[in-house]
């Protein structure tokens, strides 16, 4: 039957946005229509979306489907990964002490800053004269 124990979770970081469907599997990640891999190239960033499966114990035991909207690379790994942790918090509530302690049921509220007006950007002045 389809949509039997399947987990959605939305996760944030700049200005990106991850929307995930997570249902028991063998471990296929899905993002925006494309392979894990192909998606996010470097290990870094893969390490990133993965942190909470790893720290769960459960890298090989769900299917992901991610879709993720805005920002970059980083911003959508780390979106991902704030989604991932909160739809194992769904499946074991558990596991909240041992992500907690990871740090990864926090949203990172850093944003970049608007720029203001009468300046050259966020906190950069224009050139002072004297004379």
């Amino acid at each position: 039957m389809p949509g039997a124990q399947e987990f959605v979770a939305t996760g944030r970081r700049k200005t990106s946005v991850a929307r995930i469907r997570m249902t028991p599997g063998s471990g296929k990640i899905d993002i925006n229509g494309r392979t894990f891999e192909d998606y996010f190239p470097t290990v870094p960033l893969q390490n990133v979306v993965l942190q909470p499966l790893q720290t769960a114990k459960a890298v090989n035991a769900y299917d992901l489907s991610i879709n993720a909207t805005g920002g970059g690379a980083m911003g959508q790994a780390g979106a991902a990964q704030l989604a991932i942790a909160r739809a194992l918090l769904q499946v074991d509530g558990n596991l909240r002490t041992t992500l907690k302690a990871e740090g990864l049921l926090r949203r990172d509220p850093r944003m970049k800053e608007r720029k203001k007006s009468g300046q050259p950007g966020a906190r950069k002045r224009f050139q002072f004269s004297k004379r």
